[in-house]
């Protein structure tokens, strides 16, 4: 219906009331978004008046609390897992001095390398604060955006803990301390209160403990060393630390000199001449004797690298740690090292016998835990961790990894056939590897020993160099290092680059990383870093901490497949790692012999428990690798002696009263076990380089290929601890399932075999850039 007018000149609209003006056209669509210009404008001031009452608030109520003393901090308590002490620490070092009392030199390396703006900036660096909490949301390398002065301010005022709340005092507390104390004494005061290591807080207390002079001696080498450690004391001290922790630290102190030169704090030609200083030894407390120094130090390394507490936290102590570490297993591992190798060496009789250093490491494979540790004689006497240390070749140890690459990846021999424990492969000594590229490879066999034929298997079982090198070669270099890093071996390990020695075990792992990797064997392929911190509680709070992460390195066939093969290690009459048969239970494992023979392995498990134990050449004096050739006694070193004698001994005690179990899996089953053949599997290459068919293996190894009847010697890891040619007894070998392997000849019926010539140094100081690994 249509409406009109009251005067009827006009009709009205439709819905709209008399007299109703008309409206402005809405705003549509993403402009409704958008707020006015008043708006904004609005926003803005409030805003900022927000933000100038909040920071008036801020001045106000917080207020400059007392400086804390370091000397007021608490000791930490460290416990075994049954809550049995180890060790308290807590020991402050300190004594506070005047500016004029710390070297320019030291000065400069300190602002070089924490705020080099800092006579020319006020307390809060703005920028510094926002890069770092970008670089903290997107998940990149933690990087510090504080000043000097909010570090002072930390040290000297608040606490560690890094909370909001702490934060936003820490800021107020700055600009309060900026605006009533010259920049000379926040330096002074920041210099006094950081905390360098070894107990040590403030710059005098470092200058004693890692250079024995006053702070007004220390010169830029010194100086920038110490500044140094700012960053990360413990990971950072050259005496204690790791490998890659000495080349950090080096590349740090180089950044630092580096600054100062920027700076105009040092000339070019000064920092030319400046070479990295010698750094006195640690001393411990005598509440560290023993093997406590060491659990400390290395469950201190596993909070510190994981982010959990820092060095300076812990410094300020009020810590209870709770260790993995069983009480009873550790004085087992202890006992079994005295009893199997301290009671043999004699250095005042043998001056040898004082070059052998022993590590080991226990974990239990289903959960990474590190039930047991052995970090050598005395952590007051030799500070490095002989259990975490990376600066030793694996050795042979390294071959289970090859073969778990090899039977993962389904790799094939150059003829193409699928390899398997049955493949044949020649075991001539120095036999070139086929299908390489650039410089030749033909790594000896230990003590120069021509296997002739032999199976894969036999080849584990006697650890034949040339074998594991082709075999490498087989599988792919890089497929072999993606195999260790995989299965636990840290990928910045120094040696684990992808060369043809890598098999041989020219990489550098720990013992514990070590246990670690043949865990994953033990665990059926899943891996699991090894951990050594149960529990961690910060007064009577509760701190939480990382759970272990479990990843499928290998397939589960793939770990029970090698497990079968390192059995043979053990059971073989032959095999290099005979003497755990002693145990008396299923055992899988493997022997290392490093070049010279500076270290020797045997890393080998059980289904309820993987222990790693090795034996280090180093010389007490210059801290040199040596030769453990002649330690205890024996002319020639290997893995099948001490080390397999502590292992055993003490797997003896702690699996004590445990039933018998064997390892999981039926070897019948298991298709990796055997060739498509049914184990006649050809290899290529007989020393000539040339493929060739299936062969019969040889019953005896020999010294030279034409004397096939002379024994075998190259593992040198069968004769006996007093240099005997042979044990009185040995165990009968329990028979591999599905295979059977010509049992080699008792390798201690004549001395070992010298290779004939002697090997061409290569580019890489090995020879030929090969590695002589074996046993």
């Amino acid at each position: 219906m249509r409406r009109t007018s009251p005067t009827g000149l006009r009709p009205l609209p439709i819905g709209r009331p008399t007299g109703h003006m008309p409206r402005r056209p809405r705003r549509r669509g993403w402009r409704r978004l958008i707020p006015t210009w008043r708006l904004t404008l609005l926003g803005l001031v409030a805003s900022v008046l927000l933000g100038v009452g909040l920071f008036v608030i801020g001045m106000t109520v917080v207020k400059v609390p007392d400086a804390h003393a370091a000397a007021t901090a608490q000791s930490n308590t460290w416990l075994y897992q049954d809550g049995t002490l180890i060790a308290r620490t807590g020991q402050t070092n300190r004594q506070n001095v005047g500016l004029d009392k710390v070297s320019p030199a030291a000065q400069h390396a300190a602002l070089a390398a924490e705020d080099r703006n800092f006579y020319n900036e006020g307390a809060v660096n703005v920028k510094g604060l926002t890069r770092a909490a970008i670089n903290t949301a997107t998940g990149k390398t933690t990087q510090g955006g504080s000043t000097i002065t909010q570090q002072y301010v930390k040290n000297t005022y608040l606490t560690q803990k890094q909370t909001i709340s702490r934060k936003v005092k820490e800021l107020f507390i700055s600009l309060k301390v900026d605006a009533t104390q010259s920049k000379d004494e926040i330096l002074a005061g920041y210099l006094n209160t950081a905390y360098y290591g070894r107990g040590a807080y403030g710059i005098q207390a470092a200058a004693q403990a890692y250079f024995g002079v006053d702070a007004t001696e220390l010169d830029p080498a010194q100086g920038a060393y110490l500044a140094t450690l700012l960053n990360a004391p413990s990971a950072y001290d050259v005496s204690t630390a790791t490998a890659k922790g000495k080349q950090d630290a080096v590349n740090r102190w180089n950044y630092v000199l580096d600054g100062m030169v920027q700076e105009n704090w040092l000339t070019a030609d000064q920092r030319a001449a400046v070479t990295f200083p010698k750094v006195n030894e640690p001393k411990s407390s005598p509440g560290l004797s023993g093997q406590a120094g060491y659990l400390v130090g290395a469950a201190t390394d596993y909070l510190t690298s994981h982010g959990i507490v820092s060095d300076a936290e812990l410094a300020q102590g009020g810590y209870t740690i709770t260790l993995t570490v069983d009480a009873k297993r550790e004085q087992q591992l202890q006992d079994a090292v005295q009893q199997q190798l301290t009671d043999n060496l004699s250095p005042d009789r043998r001056k040898k016998d004082a070059d052998a250093q022993a590590g080991a490491a226990s974990v239990d494979p289903k959960t990474g835990a590190v039930v047991a540790l052995y970090g050598g004689t005395d952590a007051t006497k030799h500070w490095v961790n002989n259990a975490t240390r990376q600066d030793y070749q694996a050795g042979s140890t390294f071959k289970a990894i090859a073969l778990a690459a090899a039977l993962d990846s389904g790799a094939r021999t150059q003829d193409g056939v699928r390899i398997s424990p049955d493949t044949l492969y020649d075991g001539t000594s120095r036999r070139p590897v086929v299908g390489g590229s650039g410089t030749p490879y033909a790594p000896p066999n230990e003590g120069g020993v021509s296997y002739g034929r032999v199976t894969l298997q036999q080849a584990t079982d006697w650890s034949v160099n040339s074998v594991f090198a082709q075999l490498a070669q087989d599988t792919g270099l890089e497929k072999v290092r993606q195999t260790a890093v995989a299965m636990g071996v840290p990928a910045d390990t120094p040696g684990l680059s992808p060369h043809p020695s890598i098999p041989l075990g020219t990489a550098t792992p720990s013992v514990l990383e070590m246990a670690g990797v043949y865990a994953t064997l033990d665990n059926d392929g899943q891996q699991i870093t090894p951990w050594i911190v149960k529990s961690l509680q910060h007064e009577g709070e509760q701190v939480k901490l990382p759970s272990p992460k479990t990843t499928q390195a290998i397939s589960k066939e793939t770990a029970q497949a090698v497990t079968t093969m390192l059995q043979g290690v053990v059971s073989d009459p032959g095999g290099t790692g005979y003497r755990a048969q002693a145990l008396g239970r299923p055992v899988a494992g493997k022997t290392g012999t490093t070049d010279n023979s500076r270290s020797v392995w045997f890393v080998g498990y059980t289904p309820e428990l993987v222990t790693s134990v090795a034996l280090f050449g180093q010389d007490p004096s210059s801290g040199a690798q040596v030769t453990l050739d002649g330690v205890g006694g024996v002319s020639a070193a290997a893995g099948g002696k001490f080390p397999t004698q502590v292992w055993t001994a003490y797997m003896k005690s702690a699996l004590a009263g445990q039933p018998i179990s064997d390892f999981d899996g039926s070897s019948a089953d298991n298709p990796l076990l055997s060739g498509p053949s049914g184990g006649s599997d050809t290899s290529t290459a007989p020393s000539d380089g040339t493929a060739s068919g299936t062969a019969t293996p040889k019953a005896s190894p020999s010294a030279t290929d034409s004397s096939p009847s002379a024994a075998p010697t190259g593992s040198g890891d069968s004769g006996g601890p007093s240099g005997d040619s042979s044990p009185t007894s040995r165990p009968t070998p329990r028979p591999t399932p599905s295979r059977t392997a010509t049992p080699r000849p008792d390798p201690t019926t004549q001395p070992p075999t010298e290779p004939t010539t002697q090997p061409v140094p290569g580019p890489s100081g090995q020879p030929n850039g090969q590695s002589q690994n074996g046993g």
